[in-house]
């Protein structure tokens, strides 16, 4: 269907939910065609091209709120979702808090943010294959210790999402993504390594040329062999970019509203007070044109915005979606998310640490003796007390550059503590997500080796 066609849906399940007895109702409509290659060691081993279309909805009654959804998006098809929707309405318990945005909140951004591009569509299948097959042949090229490969893949999407409530709101807007990527596997004696490369783009020419990913891939799989393991020591930890970006989504998880009003936040408390290092502004945009966490509203109809959550250092702002602001008597910040059906959650659009004046190498030899974390594994991260404890594989910096790979070790402190003891910010942040960092050094961390 075109956009114009599902807007009008979108608008007739609105229209059939208040006919039927709905004080409220909000419907989302998505529809998009999905590309999936993999292949290994040259062959091709998935291949998945799909479409799909659904809708869901939300209605109130009072206080009351029920969901449905359906993929059949006929006229009989939405009746029916819209009588499921009430019925679940009718036997639920009353919400205080339940509701949609005031009327005054909701709009849009309507410039062009540069969310589709025409070219991801026009690529053919071979085309996307052959680059998987490129990348891989680049990295299992690239030195006689690259032996095998966990595979590449190729994955393409294009689509369009639509969002019309009771209340006036009515919006739609298209976006496409393309991704490459390529996971060798390094030997040495006994010894393998993996690890990877990607890139990302909305556009299919935005995309880093499959040698590069593949070269990339391998030079990372490659110093990753001879890892050693470490004693137990205090040092200062170096993340780069890959996993810096996680601390942020720690960060977020602890300005959630949810978060907020369940009390079970490590930051609960602290706004306008210096919970980070001077250096720190972390900033949720969702209005920067071509990013991945834009968009023109959010999943309630209220428009995208730019929100600085941490400013030198200062907790500025928590985010919001409308249920949350209601239980703390605050305002959206823009941050409803959801995906087809039920109460929208909390979301953020593209959440980044703003990039510093150091280049890695600076930090590196201004840090002197440390570790250079590339990969951190597990979960052993709460956001209630601030405890943070991962497994985690890199390089020991010494003499100010990184040195030898190290492994089977856990990066450990408390979440407050190393806001604080952050000493270096890079600036060598890239936006490869809708959560993004540079590389940072914080001192002061445990590591437990052997």
């Amino acid at each position: 269907m075109s956009e114009g066609v599902l807007r009008d849906v979108a608008s007739l399940v609105v229209r059939l939910a208040i006919e039927r007895g709905a004080t409220d109702a909000e419907c989302t409509i998505a529809e998009g065609d999905e590309f999936s290659a993999t292949v290994r060691l040259g062959e091709v081993e998935t291949l998945k091209e799909a479409g799909s279309r659904a809708a869901g909805l939300r209605v109130l009654l009072g206080k009351r709120q029920g969901s449905s959804y359906t993929s059949d998006l006929t006229e009989d098809g939405v009746s029916q979702m819209v009588d499921a929707a009430l019925a679940i309405a009718r036997i639920t318990e009353e919400d205080p808090f339940a509701g949609l945005p005031a009327p005054e909140e909701l709009g849009q951004i309507t410039v062009d943010l540069q969310l589709a591009a025409p070219d991801v569509a026009q690529v053919e299948a071979a085309a996307r294959i052959d680059s998987a097959k490129r990348a891989e042949a680049t990295a299992l090229a690239a030195d006689t210790r690259i032996t095998n490969s966990e595979g590449a893949s190729c994955e393409t999407y294009s689509g369009c999402r639509v969002f019309a409530n009771s209340r006036g709101f009515l919006g739609s807007y298209a976006s496409t993504t393309a991704s490459l990527s390529v996971t060798p596997v390094a030997r040495q004696g006994e010894e393998m390594e993996r690890d990877y490369w990607h890139s990302v783009s909305r556009s299919w020419a935005g995309l880093e040329a499959p040698e590069y990913v593949g070269q990339k891939a391998a030079e990372r799989a490659l110093r990753r062999l001879g890892a050693r393991k470490i004693e137990t020591c205090k040092a200062t930890i170096v993340f780069e970019p890959r996993v810096a970006k996680s601390l942020l989504g720690h960060i977020f998880e602890a300005v959630s509203g949810e978060s907020i009003y369940r009390k079970s936040s490590f930051l609960l408390d602290k706004l306008e007070q210096q919970i980070a290092a001077a250096a720190v502004t972390i900033v949720d945009d969702a209005t920067i044109p071509g990013y991945f966490g834009t968009s023109p509203f959010d999943d309630e109809g209220v428009p995208s915005r730019r929100t600085v959550v941490i400013e030198n250092g200062v907790l500025k702002n928590y985010l919001f979606n409308t249920y949350s602001a209601r239980k703390l008597n605050a305002h959206t910040t823009g941050n409803a998310a959801r995906g087809l059906t039920g109460a929208a959650g909390i979301g953020h659009g593209t959440l980044y640490l703003e990039a510093g004046s150091q280049t890695p190498e600076e930090i590196f030899a201004a840090v002197g003796t440390g570790l250079y974390v590339t990969e951190l594994i597990g979960f052993g991260v709460n956001t209630v007390t601030g405890d943070y404890s991962r497994g985690a594989a890199g390089l020991w910096i010494e003499d100010g550059k990184p040195g030898y790979p190290v492994a089977e070790i856990t990066v450990a402190g408390n979440l407050a503590t190393m806001l604080q003891n952050i000493v270096h910010i890079g600036s060598d942040l890239e936006f490869r997500g809708s959560t993004c960092a540079p590389t940072i050094a914080i001192r002061d961390m445990t590591i437990s080796g052997k």
